[in-house]
């Protein structure tokens, strides 16, 4: 009977322990309030508590990465061969002699390898928006004001006349000055590895000139808001661009002078999420021939996202400092939906529709 006795305590010790096992490899421990309270919750409950916080898709606002600022041409028929504007979150168009423009944009952080142009010269007022991100400024020559002020200055730049990331490609018999390119993966290498320059900034916020909103940001019930469904800007006389919104997709497609805009080698039409017409003034540089865009001072204009245009304010006090846009009723700074922004500088001389 003792032997019985003892073999049967033996096996419900056994059971047991094998039980606590069992149970203790298929369940997590449960943590009670006083275990939260004294913050001794377990690691593997750490996870679970943890608050999500929304990113805004467009760029990295937590990447210190300098953009490169790409002067990207932008006149007919070189319009018909552009490349890599959709890879692009900040596009300004800059009014230039001729009535023309060209588009400065701005690529961050891209993780493909993006084939962008085609590239022209540099004009002298793209500097005071390429200080405002700390960008690296990518040009093929310039202005005799333009070079004078990019040697002055010391601003980090790539120009096709010396440089090497550049490439020629003419499948529609254009004029040499518009068949270069350059392509993100080579700028980035050549940056680094060439020209051995700096490829981060201080803090993420010296990169961006705009804050975002990840959950999109609804004008219509701002003050003195109009419905904007289309959007026509007229600069320097020989560029109309217009941005028409399509309400499926959220976003406003882009025309050149009543022709779609689209990239040459991917097929899809240029588009935007946010457009910011900065309404400018300028005057001449001493040949008479370069434009000296007044970015400095203060000014009006819009902002537009989503169908909706509302009257903006904005402020630059000095040639190195960023942009400030504020809602014009508020003087509350803006933020922008999370996509591509274009900002239009527009001088009040010419046509403005916005329906």
């Amino acid at each position: 009977m003792k032997v019985k006795r003892l073999f049967s305590i033996m096996l419900i010790c056994l059971f047991s322990t094998s039980a606590i096992l069992t149970l203790g490899a298929c369940s997590k421990k449960k943590t009670s309030i006083a275990e939260y309270t004294s913050g001794e919750v377990a690691a593997e409950s750490e996870e679970t508590t943890q608050p999500k916080t929304d990113k805004v898709d467009i760029v990295n606002t937590d990447s210190k990465s300098r953009p490169f600022a790409i002067s990207i041409n932008n006149v007919y028929p070189a319009t018909t061969v552009q490349r890599g504007l959709n890879s692009a979150y900040l596009i300004y168009e800059i009014p230039v002699e001729g009535g023309q423009t060209r588009l400065l944009s701005f690529f961050k952080d891209v993780t493909d390898d993006i084939q962008v142009g085609t590239v022209r010269s540099a004009r002298h007022n793209m500097l005071d928006y390429c200080f405002e991100s700390d960008a690296i400024f990518v040009h093929f020559g310039g202005s005799d004001w333009a070079i004078s002020q990019i040697d002055s200055t010391g601003i980090s730049d790539i120009n096709g006349m010396y440089d090497s990331p550049f490439w020629r490609e003419n499948p529609r018999n254009l004029a040499t000055e518009h068949t270069a390119y350059t392509s993100t993966a080579k700028l980035l290498d050549y940056a680094k590895d060439s020209k051995g320059f700096e490829m981060e900034s201080d803090n993420a916020s010296d990169t961006l000139v705009f804050n975002y909103n990840p959950s999109d940001v609804d004008l219509s019930s701002k003050a003195d808001v109009t419905s904007a469904n289309t959007v026509s800007v007229t600069l320097g006389g020989a560029q109309t661009t217009t941005f028409t919104y399509d309400a499926e997709s959220k976003m406003y497609l882009r025309a050149n002078n009543g022709t779609d805009a689209v990239d040459y080698g991917t097929g899809e039409q240029f588009s935007a999420k946010n457009v910011i017409v900065q309404n400018i003034s300028y005057g001449y540089m001493p040949d008479n021939y370069c434009l000296d865009i007044d970015t400095i001072g203060s000014g009006t204009g819009l902002y537009i996202t989503n169908g909706y245009a509302v009257p903006i304010n904005w402020s630059k006090a000095d040639r190195h400092s960023k942009t400030v846009y504020t809602y014009a009723q508020t003087g509350e700074e803006i933020e922008l939906s999370d996509g591509r922004t274009y900002v239009e500088l527009h001088s009040t001389e010419f046509g403005l529709d916005v329906e």
